[in-house]
C-alpha cells in the first residue's frame, strides 16, 4: 500500500462517495476505486460497503480510517514543518472555520500578520460546523481550526481564546427591545432563530434551555449568525446568537441586542492536531488572533486562560 492509497481511502470515508472524491482529485472513479482495492487486497478484508446513496466503511474500514487519519495527519504536519524550516518566513498557513468567522474574529489580526509576514499565504477553508472543522483538520493538510470549544475530541487539542455572552437580537419595535436583559422565559415565548442543529453552539444552547426545563417549539435554523440577524430584520423571529466582536459598542445596524445572562457563555478558540508540531508560521498566526481577542479587539472577552497556551472552496490572502 502507499500513502496515496491511504489518503484516498480517508477522503472516500469522509465524503461517502467514490465519485465525489474523483471530482475533487480530477481523476476517474475507477482510479479512486483502484486505491481502495489495493488496500483491500493487501489486507485481505473488505473496507467499504456500497449502498444506493454512496459508500460507508465496514467495521474493518473504520479501524483503518481511524488509524490512517492519525498517521497521515502526523506525517503531513512533519512535512509541512520541514518545508517551512527550509523556506524561512515564506510558506502557507491553512485554516478551516465557519463562514463568518474571518469577518468577526480575524480581520484585524490578518492585517497585522500580513504586515509582519508579507510572503506568507493564508488559506481559509469554510466548514459548516465545529464537527466539520474537526473532520477536515484530521483528514486534510490543515494547520488550524477556529471552533466552538466543547467536549474533548480524539486526536485534537483545543485552546479557548474568547468567551462570548448570548444575546437576543430583536427589531426596535419588538416588546423585548425595551428590556435591559432577557430571561429564559422570554426565550421560551419567542419565535427563536437558532444555529443549525449540527453545530456545537446549537448543542450548548439547547442543553442550557433543557436544563432550565424549556423547549421552545417555534424556531428557525440558519447556517450562520449573520443570516440569523438578517432574518430577524425581515421579521421572521428573534435570533439568539453569541455577541460577536464588533457588536458590543453599537450592535448590528437596525437591531437591538438584549443580553441573556442566564445562558452560559460560549467559548471559542483554536483546535489543532498537535500544538508542539505546528509550524512557526501557523503558531504566529494563532497567537496574533488570540492576542487581538485578548486586547479586547472588537469586544471579545478573554477566557480564564492565557491565549496561545497550554471541504469547500478555499479563500487565499
Amino acid at each position: 500500500m502507499t500513502l496515496d492509497d491511504l489518503r484516498v481511502f480517508i477522503a472516500v470515508c469522509r465524503a461517502g462517495s467514490l465519485s465525489a472524491v474523483a471530482r475533487d482529485l480530477s481523476c476517474t472513479q475507477s482510479a479512486v476505486s483502484q486505491h481502495v482495492k489495493r488496500l483491500e487486497r493487501e489486507l485481505s478484508v473488505s473496507l467499504l460497503e456500497r449502498h444506493a446513496r454512496g459508500v460507508v466503511p465496514t467495521s474493518a474500514g473504520r479501524i483503518l480510517h481511524a488509524a490512517a487519519s492519525d498517521g497521515i495527519g502526523g506525517i503531513d504536519l512533519a512535512l509541512r514543518r520541514l518545508r517551512d524550516l527550509v523556506r524561512g518566513e515564506s510558506g502557507w498557513v491553512r485554516v478551516t472555520t465557519g463562514a463568518t468567522t474571518v469577518r468577526h474574529f480575524m480581520a484585524d489580526a490578518i492585517v497585522g500578520f500580513r504586515r509582519r509576514y508579507p510572503q506568507v499565504t493564508l488559506e481559509f477553508q469554510t466548514a459548516s460546523s465545529s464537527r466539520a472543522c474537526f473532520d477536515a483538520l484530521a483528514a486534510d493538510d490543515l494547520d488550524l481550526a477556529w471552533v466552538t470549544i466543547g467536549a474533548p475530541v480524539r486526536g485534537i487539542e483545543q485552546r479557548p481564546v474568547a468567551d462570548l455572552r448570548w444575546v437576543l437580537a430583536v427589531t426596535p419595535d419588538d416588546p423585548l427591545a425595551a428590556k435591559r436583559r432577557a430571561s429564559l422565559a422570554d426565550l421560551a415565548s419567542a419565535q427563536l432563530i437558532r444555529p443549525p442543529e449540527a453545530s456545537s453552539s446549537r448543542t450548548q444552547l439547547d442543553a442550557a434551555l433543557a436544563a432550565a426545563g424549556l423547549c421552545p417549539e417555534g424556531h428557525t435554523s440558519v447556517a450562520d449568525w449573520d443570516t440569523a440577524l438578517l432574518l430577524t430584520e425581515l421579521g421572521v423571529g428573534q435570533a439568539v446568537v453569541p455577541e460577536l466582536p464588533g457588536w458590543r459598542e453599537t450592535g448590528p445596524p437596525g437591531l437591538r441586542l438584549v443580553p441573556v445572562p442566564e445562558l452560559p457563555k460560549l467559548s471559542v478558540g483554536w483546535a489543532v492536531r498537535r500544538w508542539d508540531a505546528l509550524s512557526p508560521l501557523a503558531r504566529a498566526f494563532a497567537d496574533t488572533v488570540a492576542a487581538d481577542c485578548a486586547s479586547g479587539g472588537g469586544g471579545a472577552v478573554p477566557p480564564q486562560v492565557r491565549p496561545g497556551q497550554g471541504a469547500s472552496r478555499a479563500a487565499r490572502v
